[in-house]
């Protein structure tokens, strides 16, 4: 058995268990929180490393044979994706032990993210389309208890919407599976690209790709479904919504390019096309919703949608250039995001508020914390050298190769408004002096060489990465290169699970 594949799943579930033992001590749960989360780090990279050099790895639960039992699977992309979550995970959760106040911590804080970390990571590594409905569930459960842990009237607002827009999205895909199992009776997503390759275009499976469109779409905070998204993320602590905006949407993201690259492959003029169609509307609708606010993570939760835009363009294009960029787009924007959300609590910290007209002064007071806003922001909106001028670059050159010129056109304009919006931030968080009135900085963080400094050190991590990915962009374009020859050429992933089997 290759225990790699079972670390990412055992190690938080084994770190919650243990956590939720020690529920009487806040200091042993914040302990074994660092401990888990680095070992899930650790077992993540070395997974990465093991399918980089190895091939795609899979392991049968229970040793019963695919495609009759359990199926974890590894290939390159889900590999990066676990790494990804593991770091955003370690993270965000050095950056909770000084924002997450002790209230929280003590109604489960600390079991609840490793359940998260947990669910999202079995999503990723999951063989079979039931699993990953169940690994779903398990992920959705954990973010709505963290989303509404305080009980706070916005939270509670906003964790409504979130679960019930979420629950939507299972009952669809639930449904989707079940008409999948009828035809072709196996849910091993090896066993459906093999069987549905044979069937000839079918109005029932392009009927069923719609149900599993809408429901991951739901999920990744597409157009037209992400109202929920804007209207729930800023309510929950900051590092809540920082590890939601990496991680979550991305999950349905996951799900789309998996599926439709692996079995959802009969009629790609249809399919694609209209996927093309929805990521120009994400795009458009996310970063003209941004442009409209004036709070720090409301504009960063609408700016989510118009990024998930970039990811499904390059599932829309269905070149192996374009899965590229999708691939490196989403490894530089779970990093990017996670750390604009993480500064973003950071400036709250710091004066109170995140809301653009109260605040300012920043550059001044705090340079260091500038510069930090600097890096992912302008990597955001893809200006030079940073990851997301490479990550962009890589989408419009697929586009252009294949004359979406449309597409294309509408990419660069929303990269454009992107930068409009990070620019406001500058300008008024950041550049403008502090409006007058009552004073709203918090006296006990008055300077980031005391309590505030400890929430930098994620942030430093973060923006370390994100320069190192633009400086060195080479290996990791390289990594996401192969990972999309793996997915629109997937007969190894189907030799991977299936043994070899015809």
């Amino acid at each position: 058995m290759n225990l790699l594949l079972i670390f990412p799943i055992t190690i938080p579930l084994l770190t919650a268990i243990l956590s939720a033992l020690a529920w009487r001590s806040l200091k042993v749960q914040r302990a074994l929180g660092v401990l888990g989360s680095a070992g899930l780090l650790a077992a993540a990279l070395a997974l990465l490393m093991n399918v980089w050099r190895g091939g795609i790895q899979s392991v049968q639960m229970g040793s019963w044979p695919a495609p009759f039992g359990i199926t974890l699977v590894a290939d390159l992309f889900g590999a990066i994706m676990v790494a990804l979550a593991a770091l955003t995970g370690f993270a965000v959760l050095l950056y909770s032990l000084g924002s997450i106040d002790e209230r929280r911590q003590s109604f489960g804080y600390f079991p609840l993210f490793q359940v998260l970390l947990m669910g999202v990571c079995g999503a990723f590594l999951t063989g079979d389309l039931f699993n990953l409905y169940v690994w779903f569930e398990v992920l959705l459960i954990a973010s709505f208890v963290l989303m509404a842990l305080g009980g706070e009237r916005g939270q509670m607002e906003g964790a409504v919407k979130y679960v019930t827009l979420n629950l939507v999205s299972s009952a669809l895909f639930l449904a989707g599976i079940g008409i999948l199992y009828g035809k072709t009776g196996t849910l091993n997503m090896a066993d459906l690209a093999q069987k549905l390759r044979l069937e000839p275009q079918s109005d029932l499976v392009n009927s069923t790709s719609m149900l599993f469109l809408i429901a991951f779409g739901i999920k990744a905070g597409a157009f037209p479904f992400f109202f929920w998204l804007p209207a729930s993320y800023h309510t929950p602590p900051v590092a809540v919504s920082a590890v939601f905006a990496g991680l979550l949407t991305k999950v349905g993201v996951y799900a789309l390019i998996r599926c439709f690259t692996l079995f959802f492959v009969q009629d790609v003029q249809f399919t694609h096309t209209l996927i093309l169609a929805l990521a120009g509307l994400t795009m458009v609708t996310g970063v003209l919703g941004a442009a409209a606010q004036n709070e720090i993570r409301r504009i960063l939760s609408f700016h989510i949608i118009s990024q998930i835009g970039y990811m499904l363009m390059g599932l829309g294009l269905m070149t192996p250039l374009a899965l590229a960029g999708s691939v490196f787009y989403l490894i530089h924007h779970i990093i990017v995001k996670t750390n604009l959300f993480l500064i973003g609590g950071v400036v709250q910290t710091l004066k109170g508020s995140d809301d653009l007209k109260k605040i300012g002064g920043l550059y001044k007071a705090h340079p260091l914390l500038a510069l930090l806003f600097a890096i992912p922001a302008f990597s955001l909106a893809g200006i030079p050298p940073l990851s997301g001028f490479f990550a962009k670059l890589t989408l419009i050159i697929a586009g252009l190769k294949i004359d979406s010129y449309l597409i294309v056109l509408t990419a660069l304009a929303v990269g454009i408004l992107t930068l409009f919006s990070m620019t406001k931030i500058w300008n008024e968080a950041f550049w403008k002096a502090q409006p007058a009135g009552p004073a709203l900085d918090n006296p006990a963080a008055a300077t980031v060489t005391g309590g505030a400094f400890r929430l930098l050190l994620p942030v430093i991590l973060l923006a370390a990465i994100t320069v190192l990915i633009g400086a060195a962009s080479e290996p990791f374009f390289a990594l996401a290169t192969r990972a999309a020859e793996q997915l629109i050429h997937p007969e190894e992933y189907i030799r991977a699970v299936l043994g070899g089997k015809p």
